[in-house]
């Protein structure tokens, strides 16, 4: 049975960037579609972990790849995924986890209102998903996977009519269960988790709403 959830679950996110594909190709006479690469670095609460395991405050790497289209010049939709990687201080036992999040969001563009330049934008978005979490090394039976919240801010520089580049803070709220027994949460994760990322956003379709 998990094999089969594992794979669908495989494939309902192939599906969802291909249908998000064709959407922004099919609009190709309009600025609404981008691709988004971002890396970074995160920190994983504390509290997301069982006793005496306990991870580095700021770990290295956070990298999201995300596909966005505005049906609106203040509103629309984004489908990311997101790979973070953790590892354990010097006083706790050795570990390093996997975490990967799939995300369904919806995006505000706030920098009208906030009455930015042209070449300047902020950006809001949020929305649920899946965490999926896969310990490494001696712990690697003890994965596990939740449902997720997530909210962030994007500052965007734009560099061209097609490229600009930002910075995108956002924070998980983790939906896990308790482990039961404790051994099942050794190396794992079912906490929360903020990111910091650099990245850059790529207009596919025009650019319509790029002095907007």
């Amino acid at each position: 049975m998990a094999l089969i959830f594992k794979f669908n679950k495989q494939k309902l996110i192939a599906l969802v960037f291909v249908s998000f594909s064709y959407l922004g190709f099919s609009q190709s006479d309009t600025s609404t579609f981008k691709a988004q690469f971002a890396l970074g670095v995160n920190s994983p609460s504390s509290n997301g972990f069982v006793t005496n395991f306990e991870a580095n405050s700021v770990n290295f790497p956070t990298i999201n790849l995300g596909l966005q289209y505005m049906f609106k010049p203040l509103f629309g939709l984004k489908l990311d995924l997101g790979y973070n990687r953790f590892s354990s201080t010097d006083n706790s036992p050795e570990f390093k986890t996997n975490y990967t999040r799939v995300n369904a969001q919806l995006v505000y563009n706030a920098s009208n209102v906030l009455g930015l330049y042209n070449n300047l934008g902020v950006f809001a978005h949020a929305g649920p998903g899946i965490s999926m979490i896969k310990p490494l090394g001696d712990y690697g039976e003890n994965k596990t996977s939740y449902l997720n919240a997530m909210a962030g801010l994007e500052f965007h520089y734009a560099v061209s009519e097609k490229l600009s580049l930002y910075l995108d803070t956002a924070y998980i709220l983790g939906f896990g269960k308790d482990f039961d027994p404790v051994n099942d949460g050794f190396g794992s994760f079912n906490g929360n988790l903020l990111t910091i990322t650099l990245g850059a956003s790529i207009s596919l379709s025009g650019c319509q709403y790029c002095g907007q």
